[in-house]
């Protein structure tokens, strides 16, 4: 039974080729002062960091900048975006790349303004936000995260080796974001396949809860097939705009919050991953990929029916003469071979992971209760080895 449930996203999209013709007037609404975000350079290397400096000197806006906002954030450098934002009191911050930039800049709006350390109030003790947020509005050139159009913000801690990931109020979710397919092309094929991982995790994370007849479930299983679908043109022609353009519009659906709504939700797999990150700064969709099968096979008896209804709707399984396992086992299959196809990390080792590691990796896992099967620690770490 669909249970009760608010929906509200305020992010304003601007989706397309031309797209980034709707910046500039979109800036017109926010204060003088800028904050730039952006990662290594890749930006300034495609000419898109000429076009947006041109458009916000154009708006007559004065522009600080982060640069070098790596794949995992970390707090260190949250804590330097921080006191630039505070120091020059900014009123929107502009963040140009993909999810962590765009994680990372949600997690400077929330933290420059705040009075103590904002990993120990946010991330550790996940207390409300009571001090003034600064806005954010997002031009993406990845995709994967859906964080142009939710609240969440992962965080690294490098010292303490945790990677923790927050969701915070609708304050924090972007204004605007800016969605042109063609700025994903240059992307290298670790990062693109990676990020449409990214994805498919979201949507099984939020899929595989809940044993009632959800109308979610039904969007999900079209998210699904679009996606792989979509994937597969993307591996043979990474410049084919309708397959990227759909995995772009995908991405933002699947972790918008909107399918999550009369569930449970199982985020399980990127607690795994998420750690496994810390120790590692691997590729997130590949942390994801490494533990995903591990995991589903672990849960699939508390969840038979719901994995052999992936098995034939997502994957087209033929249930004749089977009995349920084996249909919810062939899906499992099926996925496993595009995960292969896409060139996912199958395993931990892929990823440098040793044996002296994963009692450090499963410490940092968090473990929910939305799922089929609530783990304890020891279950936490029979995945683990079964990931290696």
């Amino acid at each position: 039974m669909l249970g009760n449930f608010t929906y509200y996203n305020p992010t304003k999209l601007f989706f397309g080729e031309n797209a980034l013709d709707s910046l500039g007037p979109e800036l017109d609404n926010y204060g003088k002062k800028v904050l730039l975000t952006y990662g290594g350079g890749s930006i300034k290397k495609t000419g898109l960091y000429d076009k947006i400096i041109a458009i916000l000197r154009e708006r007559g806006k004065e522009v600080v900048e982060v640069s070098g906002v790596m794949p995992n954030p970390t707090i260190e450098k949250v804590y330097e975006g921080s006191r630039i934002a505070r120091e020059n009191d900014v009123d929107l911050i502009l963040a140009v790349g993909g999810g962590s930039v765009s994680d990372y800049s949600k997690a400077v709006s929330v933290s420059a303004w705040c009075d103590e350390d904002p990993w120990e109030r946010f991330y550790w003790r996940m207390e409300a936000v009571e001090n003034r947020v600064i806005p954010v509005g997002v031009v993406l050139t990845m995709v994967g995260t859906g964080s142009e159009m939710n609240s969440g913000s992962v965080i690294t801690h490098t010292e303490k080796k945790l990677k923790i990931g927050r969701v915070f109020d609708d304050d924090v979710i972007p204004k605007f974001a800016v969605l042109n397919p063609k700025l994903t092309f240059t992307l290298p094929k670790k990062q693109m396949v990676g990020g449409i991982y990214d994805i498919m995790s979201h949507i099984n994370e939020q899929y595989f809860s809940g044993t009632d007849d959800n109308t979610s479930d039904y969007i999900m299983e079209g998210l699904m097939h679009s996606l792989i679908n979509s994937s597969r043109a993307a591996l043979k022609n990474p410049e084919d705009y309708e397959a990227r353009s759909n995995i772009m519009w995908t991405a933002t659906w699947a972790l918008n919050s909107l399918v999550e709504k009369g569930k449970t939700t199982d985020w399980m797999v990127h607690m795994f991953g998420q750690s496994v990150g810390a120790y590692t700064d691997e590729t997130h969709g590949h942390t994801l990929s490494a533990v995903t099968l591990p995991y589903y096979r672990y849960i699939l008896p508390y969840g038979l029916a719901k994995f052999k209804r992936f098995a034939e709707n997502v994957w087209g399984v033929d249930p004749a003469g089977k009995t349920d396992e084996q249909v919810a086992e062939e899906g499992l299959q099926a996925m496993g071979s595009w995960m292969e196809e896409l060139g996912m990390a199958m395993n931990l080792r892929e990823l440098g992971v040793t044996e002296d590691m994963l009692p450090g990796i499963a410490r940092g896992v968090y473990i929910l209760e939305g799922g089929y099967k609530v783990l304890n620690k020891d279950e936490v770490m029979e995945i683990l080895k079964r990931s290696m």
